[in-house]
């Protein structure tokens, strides 16, 4: 694709990077400019046997539990998108039903399945859920935090360009850092939420049908060929 608005990948790593090099296989012109970096935190594996289920809602909480996450191999996981189930696979975990839909559709699954007792392994921010009567813990076992702008983020938002915002989190921050230079730029959401938090005065602003990279992607692509015009 030639003639558009770059696209700016704001998550992460090493999603950063996956999330960039499908982007540049699709024609973009990519710039990974990382807001955040992920790291593990202390913390240790309850009992297994005091829960019915595990729910990730990250793939970092597979990729950073580090040794601890050994003791909950008995659990049955509930993943939210691709990506996390896959990390909880190669983390040794047996992953049971994945969620296209986000948290609250896969929470809601697990309700309708009378499961009751359930262990989230997850970040030091997070956003709550309507349990649905279920009991669910908590457990922070990394954190992401905020990392200043990459030198060459300035310039990009000054032009025209398109923004991928993969967290609500992630959104308000680019929100905070773009400013008044929103009227020319164009966010792509990883959700409803994400785009909330954006908040309002974007160019324009699309929303993933679902929370992963080729639904957001393809929202990204079509604000694109818009900015192209």
């Amino acid at each position: 694709m030639t003639g558009g608005p770059p696209l700016i990948v704001t998550r992460p790593e090493p999603g950063n990077a996956a999330t960039a090099g499908r982007a540049r296989a699709m024609g973009f012109e990519v710039h990974a400019m990382p807001l955040f970096a992920a790291h593990p935190l202390d913390w240790r594996a309850p009992a297994a046997e005091d829960f019915d289920a595990l729910l990730l809602t990250s793939a970092f909480a597979a990729r950073l539990a580090g040794p601890q996450i050994a003791r909950l191999q008995a659990l049955p996981v509930h993943a939210v998108g691709e990506a996390t189930a896959r990390a909880a696979e190669t983390a040794g975990l047996r992953v049971t039903m994945r969620g296209a839909a986000g948290a609250q559709q896969l929470l809601d699954a697990m309700a309708s399945r009378n499961i009751r007792s359930i262990l989230w392994l997850c970040g030091r921010e997070r956003t709550g859920f309507d349990a649905r009567g279920a009991a669910i813990t908590p457990l922070p076992c990394y954190a992401v935090d905020p990392v200043p702008p990459p030198a060459a983020w300035a310039g990009l938002i000054a032009a025209p360009a398109v923004l991928l915002a993969h967290s609500a989190r992630a959104a308000e921050r680019m929100s905070d850092l773009v400013g008044a230079a929103r009227a020319h730029l164009s966010l792509a959401a990883i959700s409803p939420a994400a785009a909330a938090a954006a908040g309002e005065g974007w160019r324009d602003v699309a929303v993933a049908e679902r929370p992963d990279d080729v639904a957001i992607l393809a929202q990204a692509r079509a604000l694109w060929h818009k900015g192209a015009k």
